[in-house]
């Protein structure tokens, strides 16, 4: 198996249908949840939905530079979701978020192996592969605070 292809495999495995590492996924946590459970604040911790955002976000902005663009994405609006209100706004972030990742994890398994030794965009970022590493990571911890969040709101009875 390529490097890419690993990659890639790894990628759905934490954002599609994965259970190996955390027996569980980002659709799973995600996918049946309703808005109103999505936007729950418990104290001063970020909602489901605001996390779901963020990951987004990144994926998004990854996307662009992978098909030649520029790297546009800046954490500091990396947070900046816009309210969500109702049902239809909920599930259109999750069908956004659904879609990058899969398109996320189709960019990088149509790679050209060698690229990923490339540097990112500019020197200081590393390299591709460093990237799409930093993503999984990134993805698994904000994927723990999901699923404790989804429990603490389920027991709420929220």
């Amino acid at each position: 198996m390529t490097r890419k292809q690993t990659m890639a495999d790894r990628i759905r495995e934490v954002l599609l249908h994965g259970r190996w590492i955390a027996n569980t996924n980002y659709r799973d946590q995600i996918e049946h949840l309703t808005w109103q459970q999505a936007t729950y604040k418990i104290g001063n911790l970020n909602s489901i939905a605001a996390l779901t955002f963020h990951v987004n976000y990144y994926l998004a902005g990854l996307i662009k530079v992978f098909q030649g663009g520029a790297l546009e994405i800046r954490d500091k609006y990396s947070f900046d979701l816009p309210p969500i209100r109702s049902a239809t706004d909920w599930n259109k972030l999750v069908a956004e978020f659904l879609a990058n990742a899969a398109e996320f994890a189709r960019q990088v398994e149509t790679m050209e192996d060698h690229t990923l030794d490339q540097p990112f965009v500019d020197e200081k970022y590393g390299t591709y592969l460093r990237n799409i590493e930093g993503v999984i990571e990134h993805a698994y911890y904000h994927l723990g605070q999901i699923s404790l969040l989804k429990k603490m709101i389920l027991e709420a009875g929220e």
